[in-house]
């Protein structure tokens, strides 16, 4: 199965709107290390039970550290009727690109 996938540079542009909604499905350690400014973590070993947190409308952008593991998050995702996209490149792009980034266990 193909994944839609976006670019660090849509990213940004569709957080600048209101109502985005993106997750990071990296490990805990990982994401208090440095996330996207307004990323919720859900680690992809919790995906499953915790599925009914994705927004149903509207896209779920998805990212973790290079872009393999939110793929299998999309992946997932659409499987459960959420229209799911995947960041090319994770975070390990979103950091190259020059972005903010925030640590610590909670979105800012």
């Amino acid at each position: 199965m193909s994944v839609p996938e976006i670019t660090v540079d849509e990213l940004a542009t569709r957080l600048a709107a209101p109502g985005a909604a993106l997750f990071d499905v990296r490990q805990p350690d990982e994401y208090r290390a440095g996330h996207v400014p307004s990323a919720v973590l859900v680690p992809l070993n919790e995906l499953a039970d915790r599925v009914a947190e994705f927004p149903t409308d509207g896209d779920v952008l998805v990212i973790c550290r290079s872009g393999a593991r939110s793929s299998m998050a999309c992946e997932f995702l659409e499987q459960h009727g959420r229209n799911a996209l995947n960041v090319a490149g994770g975070m390990l792009a979103w950091i190259e690109s020059g972005r903010d980034v925030s640590s610590g266990d909670s979105p800012s």
